[in-house]
């Protein structure tokens, strides 16, 4: 078959996808801190708004969105030959199915070839079947010639035309490729706007959240208490920090488990919010009496296993020269959860661990 020509890349909404991503970003920051002010201050109706929000705004994203997955699911199916130019697996390894990303020219019978870069998760068994230059059968919607798939069982017509055929490359690279790649601007002002969004949220409640007792002595029971050896530990009804001195860190052994056990001490121990660890820098909030907030009991957290999940985000998540790190845990979803953040010159990237420290998912750079 010979080739013609290449077809145009599709357009793009960007502007659109930027408004969106700030939006959900926003709203996204706004109303997680504006549940964590809301349980540190005890109000119920912050607590309330910040959980009715994001739902209204979901329903708001689903209800726009339907009526063009309508129009989409109308689009016939097209179905054609295609030549594997190059292929590549990008991720999938721990499970039975392996992300690949496949560079083909598709050969439609009623159009010009094209080449399109998609990616497709294909079984370990059946990797062995696609190499390149090898011919498949793919099906793709018509007005979206990226979102192409591989047919792995195609109709008795198609088998048959499969058997025996060859197809040119079409020249040059490959000019379509899905829009939802390559969105790393989109995602990364959705970051700032989530950050800014909380920011906003705590400094309108500072004076709540910081200033709750300002016209008398604070009783026995809430005056900070100060101590200061090798660490400064500073301890309130509403928080605990604790500040290693120079040469220390966290991630030493058994140091995070001795200094969550001094700010726990005497206090309720199923009821802290947040754990927050960097380096040398240990923050817990605690969750006020009689509140309703999900809170956790600190001694549950695995710290052992900490010490290793930042190891292994500073060392296999594309940040190959990570200058900080951020461990967060807090039971907000339900389940206790460890998030570790790794920032560095390519970017920020993080992973997911669950109460056993077991790694649920990664996000690396990108």
């Amino acid at each position: 078959m010979t080739i013609t020509e290449n077809v145009p890349p599709p357009t793009r909404n960007t502007p659109v996808a930027f408004v969106r991503g700030i939006l959900t970003g926003g709203v996204t920051g706004a109303s997680l801190a504006a549940f964590v002010v809301g349980c540190v201050i005890g109000s119920v109706t912050l607590c309330v708004l910040s959980v009715g929000v994001p739902v209204a705004y979901g329903l708001l994203l689903f209800l726009a969105a339907m009526p063009r997955w309508v129009r989409e699911a109308a689009v016939p199916l097209c179905t054609a030959l295609a030549r594997i130019e190059t292929l590549e697996a990008v991720g999938g390894e721990a499970t039975s199915d392996v992300a690949v990303r496949f560079d083909v020219t598709v050969a439609p019978d009623d159009g010009p070839a094209y080449r399109v870069v998609f990616k497709q998760h294909i079984n370990l068994v059946d990797l062995s079947d696609y190499r390149p230059g090898s011919v498949v059968v793919v099906r793709y919607p018509q007005d979206r010639l990226w979102r192409v798939r591989i047919l792995k069982r195609p109709e008795p017509e198609w088998a048959e035309r499969l058997a025996g055929a060859r197809l040119d490359s079409a020249p040059g690279p490959a000019v379509v490729r899905d829009p939802a790649e390559g969105r790393g601007a989109v995602g990364f002002v959705s970051l700032i706007a989530l950050l800014l969004a909380a920011a906003a949220v705590i400094l309108l409640f500072r004076a709540d959240l910081f200033d709750q007792d300002t016209t008398g002595q604070p009783s026995s029971s809430g005056r900070p208490s100060v101590s200061s050896t090798s660490s400064t530990t500073v301890v309130s009804s509403a928080s605990g920090t604790v500040a290693l001195g120079a040469g220390q860190s966290f991630l030493d052994e058994g140091e995070l488990r001795r200094a969550v056990g001094s700010l726990t001490k005497g206090k309720d121990s199923g009821r802290a919010l947040t754990v927050v660890v960097q380096d040398r820098l240990l923050s817990v909030v605690f969750a006020p009496t009689g509140s309703p907030a999900p809170g956790f009991d600190p001694a549950s957290v695995p710290y052992e296993r900490l010490p290793a999940l930042v190891e292994e985000a500073r060392s296999t998540l594309g940040v190959r020269s990570p200058q900080t790190w951020q461990i967060t845990v807090d039971r907000l979803t339900g389940t206790l959860t460890v998030r570790v953040g790794v920032t560095g010159a390519e970017g920020a990237a993080s992973l997911e661990a669950d109460d056993q420290g077991k790694v649920v998912r990664r996000t690396p750079v990108g």
